[in-house]
């Protein structure tokens, strides 16, 4: 069986290192904002190319936390319209709301998945004064169009980044740091994963940044003080110390999926798929290999047969979620067919040359 993603072999690589860090996570004493914290928002900053980092409970949390730190600074206010993808996880919808914002859904071009910066404008309101991208399935945002359209409205740009660690553009910025600041989720799952919950904030505001590391402790800086009405969101001291293991293993992880989607997308001849656009660079560092079909069911059950695992990112589009009961009614065409025809193919750092291999070949069969 090729699992869609063994977890337990893709950590067993740094299991030595991360029982070295626990062991010395035990005898520090120190459990809660310590050195392992201060040495992942150093390092990880540094790795985006930000000023500031600031280590967060989980990607939710690292939006919310924005959003509510730009209310603190009177660059948001109650209800105001902040522009997102229609086709995103809902993560970053729930985190919109969930700071009292109000989402406006925009429609993905249907080649990279990603928002379409033609169709942002036309969405612009007196009351929109945000836009959040998000680097769906690893590849980044065409950020440029976007810039100039927030330039002429006035209005922020911020990233959620949870899909995109170490994609780059082709000025060698990463994302992180293409726009006034940036969520990330360390999910487990995720090119650079935990082994639990995680997250964090990047951003070059110094202000900004400021008042999140106030308002992931309780609104506080200093003990007892609480300067805002915050909550409790920080990042756990140990699952800092085993991202400081994986770290710097990054770029050679990310390249290594690279390499595979470069084989399915020469390899896969089946013009019953419809694969992923991808430029040859470093913009894309493939969390998902995401193919599209119209026989989706048919394809998942096929790869099913021939022990090939796969995964569906997402079968449901948030307007469509009981959880946006007041959105069913709304129609988003190319939202709706990405959703219905996506498969995620098996993409991660420890496939087997013959296991590509086989999903090529098992792919290529199909009919």
């Amino acid at each position: 069986m090729i699992k869609f993603l063994d977890l337990h072999t893709l950590n067993a690589r740094f299991e030595t290192e991360f029982q070295q860090e626990f062991k010395k996570f035990l005898d520090s004493g120190y459990y809660v904002l310590g050195n392992n914290v201060k040495a992942f928002e150093k390092s990880y900053a540094n790795y985006c190319g930000t000023d500031y980092c600031v280590g967060v409970s989980n990607g939710l949390d690292a939006l919310i936390l924005i959003l509510e730190a730009y209310k603190i600074l009177g660059k948001l206010h109650e209800g105001d319209e902040v522009i997102v993808p229609a086709n995103t996880y809902i993560a970053s919808i729930l985190g919109i709301t969930k700071a009292g914002l109000k989402p406006v859904l925009v429609e993905p071009d249907l080649e990279t998945f990603n928002i379409d910066p033609i169709k942002i404008e036309a969405a612009i309101t007196l009351k929109t004064k945000a836009i959040l991208v998000v680097h769906l399935y690893g590849q980044l945002v065409e950020m440029d169009t976007i810039h100039n359209i927030a330039k002429k409205h006035n209005i922020l740009v911020m990233e959620d980044a949870a899909q995109a660690h170490g994609a780059k553009n082709n000025q060698d910025k990463k994302a992180g740091n293409l726009s006034d600041a940036a969520g990330f989720s360390f999910y487990p799952t995720k090119n650079l994963g935990a082994l639990g919950e995680a997250g964090a904030v990047t951003t070059n505001d110094e202000q900004l940044a400021e008042i999140i590391t106030k308002l992931r402790n309780y609104g506080s800086a200093s003990k007892y003080v609480n300067q805002y009405k915050g909550v409790n969101n920080r990042l756990d001291e140990i699952q800092a110390a085993f991202l400081n293991v994986k770290l710097p293993h990054l770029d050679a992880d990310n390249e290594i999926r690279r390499t595979i989607a470069k084989r399915y997308l020469s390899e896969i001849k089946n013009p019953l798929l419809r694969l992923p656009k991808y430029t040859n660079d470093e913009s894309h560092v493939f969390h998902q290999f995401v193919v599209r079909t119209e026989n989706r069911a048919k394809l998942q059950a096929y790869l099913t047969e021939h022990q090939i695992g796969t995964l569906i990112h997402y079968e449901i589009p948030p307007h469509k979620q009981e959880a946006y009961k007041e959105w069913n009614q709304l129609s988003f065409p190319i939202t709706e067919k990405i959703h219905a025809e996506c498969l995620s193919l098996p993409i991660n750092p420890i496939l087997k040359t013959s296991e590509i291999d086989q999903i090529i070949a098992v792919l290529n069969q199909f009919s």
